[in-house]
């Protein structure tokens, strides 16, 4: 049997899909998903199969607002909807754009969503203790009104008041089995947008969403590792990663093992809520992963080819 082509999961952050905050409409997300699937088409123009994960942030945030303004005239949506709503209609933007990609390249491969759900441990520790913000920035006045309907809040470093939701770790990817036929077939897959749909069993054994937050690299890491995947691809809003950053020693880190990532980790370089989980997320892939070429990249989307070219960007390799 012919050798199958090299496997990357790449993970694209919510936020690279609204590259200027002031300009967050649809019209904007769709210029920086068609610069982003540009690259990825490149990808795969050059013999890689692919498995794409997305962010949902700004847009989970865009459709609580907008519950909030509508609760006089319909219902609210419940977290575990609003999550399946973004995997579709990022889906949707991702896999038009990359076949059109495809079309103008005369490649013959299509793109197809898969909506996902992710299943976490109900007894999580995080669902004692709600961290990860959701939402916009709120005035106190208005997040004690959040507050005494049941969300949690906190004061964030000085920028406002936010909801914070569990973010528990995911456990198991629910549609693997179909994700794997889809990539055998020849597809071009996107999956587990935003993490995934948190879902747990009850009692009978049956799915259940639940409100919550998956963090979407740790999933993508986990979907990388059950893959087999050689590549984990982060495609964030830095070129590279550095140490010291924001400093006047900051350095940039073209390769690093999982030895001196864990090193960094521990002397602080990485932020929580930024860089820190994207280092964790790669950590875990390559700790973890039983192929024995895996590797890590992480850089942005418009530098991604130049990347995988060895130009550029962040590796992070076993040893």
């Amino acid at each position: 049997m012919p050798t199958q082509s090299p496997l990357a999961v790449v993970a694209i952050g919510g936020n690279s899909l609204i590259q200027d905050n002031n300009h967050p409409e649809v019209a904007h997300q769709w210029d920086a998903v068609r610069q982003t699937t540009g690259h990825i088409a490149g990808m795969v123009e050059k013999g890689w199969r692919a498995v794409i994960t997305h962010g949902n942030g700004p847009q989970v945030g865009f459709i609580l607002r907008r519950n909030e303004l509508a609760t006089h005239e319909v219902h609210t949506t419940p977290l575990s909807l609003i999550v399946a709503d973004t995997q579709g209609a990022i889906g949707y933007m991702l896999q038009q754009a990359l076949n059109n990609d495809f079309f103008q390249r005369n490649i013959p491969k299509q793109t197809i969503t898969i909506v996902t759900q992710v299943r976490v441990d109900e007894n999580d520790p995080a669902f004692a203790n709600p961290s990860k913000p959701i939402g916009g920035f709120l005035d106190e006045k208005t997040a004690r009104v959040f507050e005494k309907t049941g969300w949690r809040v906190v004061e964030d470093a000085g920028r406002g008041w936010r909801r914070v939701i569990a973010s528990p770790l995911p456990i198991e990817i629910v549609e693997l089995k179909a994700i794997q036929q889809a990539i055998d077939l020849g597809w071009i897959v996107v999956a587990c947008g935003g993490g995934g749909i948190p879902v747990v069993r009850n009692h009978k054994g049956e799915l259940r969403g639940v409100s919550a937050v998956i963090d979407k690299d740790r999933a993508s890491s986990l979907l990388a590792r059950q893959l087999g995947a050689e590549l984990f691809l982060i495609s964030t809003g830095v070129e590279q990663v550095a140490i010291n950053f924001g400093k006047p020693d900051q350095k940039a880190v073209d390769v690093m093992t999982v030895a001196e990532a864990r090193r960094y980790r521990e002397e602080g370089h990485f932020a929580p809520g930024s860089m820190r989980p994207k280092i964790d997320a790669c950590i875990e892939f390559l700790e973890e992963s039983e192929n024995t070429d895996a590797w890590c990249l992480i850089t942005d989307p418009e530098n991604l080819e130049r990347a995988l070219a060895g130009e550029t960007g962040t590796r992070i390799v076993k040893a």
